[in-house]
């Protein structure tokens, strides 16, 4: 078992995906949540029965996990102490209409969190995230548009396979404007996402940074993507293939 143990937890820590342990009597709930978050470089573990799952979570030394509140093969609120109290694995609780009563009693014995099941992935996702903030890039997909790639796991970028070195703020910016491509955001939005906020001393920061990161891309003169102004209301980003008729400001 502890050459499980190790090859298993080598083989998740080394690519740097989010594991997570899913147990729930109906398979097909356990999969699909599999299923959605396996885009978001989650690689998660469905089990229909509590000790089977148990006996897994030695080996797969999970990030976390995710029980029914309905479990008919152990009680929900016994497997939450087992996974939380005594393996330290941080719980989170899949609850319908009627499950009330156990939500609660799961959350004294230890679970980090509820969620409503079926599981939606843009529900469980921020959950995850609070588990392993360290992990959050992780968690986002790469996006790639007009040639253009961004990576969140590793902070790389790169335009038709070049790499563009950019600092983290630059990252940050430009994968929330790929995130909303050909949508225009306001000022608030992008301090929010890279910034927390608004402050006295970001107010300019933003325009700095836009403009350094327009220049960062715009390689070897090549039709690049474009940031365009849009007065009064903030930035819209435009992939390259649509920047014939678009310019910035």
């Amino acid at each position: 078992m502890n050459n499980l143990v190790e090859a298993t937890r080598g083989d998740h820590r080394s690519d740097g995906r989010f594991v997570l342990l899913v147990v729930d009597d109906d398979e097909s709930v356990g999969a699909a949540l599999v299923a959605q978050l396996a885009d978001h470089r989650v690689r998660g573990h469905d089990f229909a029965h509590a000790a089977e799952a148990l006996l897994a979570a030695g080996a797969l030394q999970p990030d976390a996990a995710v029980v029914a509140a309905g479990l008919s093969t152990m009680s929900c609120t016994e497997l939450v102490r087992l996974l939380a109290g005594r393996a330290g694995i941080p719980t989170v609780v899949g609850v319908g209409d009627e499950d009330g009563g156990v939500a609660a009693a799961a959350l004294k014995a230890g679970a980090t969190a509820c969620v409503r099941r079926p599981y939606r992935a843009e529900e469980v996702l921020p959950i995850l995230r609070a588990i392993r903030p360290e992990t959050s890039g992780a968690l986002d997909p790469p996006i790639e548009l007009g040639g253009l790639r961004v990576d969140p796991a590793t902070f790389e970028v790169s335009r038709d396979g070049r790499t563009v070195a950019l600092p983290l703020k630059e990252f940050r910016l430009l994968y929330f404007f790929m995130s909303h491509a050909e949508r225009t955001v306001t000022r608030e939005q992008l301090l929010a996402a890279v910034w927390g906020g608004i402050s006295d001393d970001t107010s300019n920061t933003l325009t700095v940074h836009i403009k350094r990161l327009r220049r960062r891309l715009a390689l070897d003169g090549d039709q690049a993507p474009m940031i365009v102004t849009v007065r009064g209301l903030g930035y819209r980003f435009v992939p390259a293939q649509a920047t014939a008729t678009s310019s910035p400001s």
